[in-house]
């Protein structure tokens, strides 16, 4: 137990480590990801043997991937790994966050000619599409012409309302609907800030031993805008 700045006292709560569910019942389906929730819950009937889930930070890619890859069984490897895959894979493979940033361009040519000889599959997530990866190798950008590639749009209002209750469900935390709302319409339209704007809310509302109100929610939004790091407390 410590004391606010107001002199009321204010209980430290624990941090219990909540994680958001991330199966296939937790998934909320909107026009936002519609396309690409159905292109994955057809695998493994896919038009070719590489996917690209192309979308922009927190639009949910990597939700969609945890959840191919509990499917499909996939071996996970991040982009800037992918020098290091000699063996051909035994199964699917899930490669998160290629072009964002420099990747192996040669690793990944073969990664795709194994894939397609093993007669499996290949999910790419990214935040750009595959031809704007700058890749300079042609065999590379040829092979990446003829991948699947679904956009996955940044969270509209009806997704992100039911990814912010979903957040405080997880949480057995009950917030009026009007508050839900009111987040979704004020915070940055992105997954991992609804996440961090309801584990911030539930914190705050432990230490003050309060409900989550509209006007708590407004003071968390208002410390997020203003790019201060600590939960604000009157």
């Amino acid at each position: 137990m410590t004391m606010s700045e107001t002199g009321r006292p204010r209980q430290i709560p624990l941090a219990l480590g909540h994680k958001p569910a991330l199966g296939r019942d937790d998934l909320i389906v909107t026009p936002a990801n519609a396309e690409a929730v159905s292109m994955i819950d057809r695998w493994p009937d896919w038009p070719s043997a590489v996917m690209v889930l192309a979308g922009p930070a927190g639009s949910g890619k990597s939700h969609l991937a945890s959840i191919w890859r509990e499917w499909s069984g996939a071996e996970s490897v991040l982009a800037e790994e992918l020098g290091g895959m000699a063996a051909a894979p035994a199964g699917p493979v899930l490669v998160d966050g290629v072009g964002d940033g420099p990747f192996d361009e040669a690793a990944l040519f073969h990664l795709l000619n194994m894939v397609r000889s093993a007669g499996t599959h290949l999910l790419l997530t990214s935040r750009r599409f595959p031809l704007a990866w700058g890749a300079e190798l042609p065999d590379l950008v040829s092979r990446l012409r003829t991948a699947t590639t679904v956009e996955v749009h940044e969270p509209d209002d009806a997704l992100l309302e039911g990814v912010i209750a979903k957040l405080f469900a997880d949480r057995q935390v009950e917030v009026e609907p009007h508050v839900v709302s009111y987040l979704a319409r004020r915070i940055e339209r992105s997954v991992a800030t609804a996440i961090d704007v309801v584990e911030r809310l539930d914190r705050a509302a432990l230490e003050e031993k309060s409900r989550i109100t509209r006007g708590l929610a407004a003071r968390i939004v208002s410390a997020l805008d203003e790019g201060q790091g600590a939960l604000p407390f009157p």
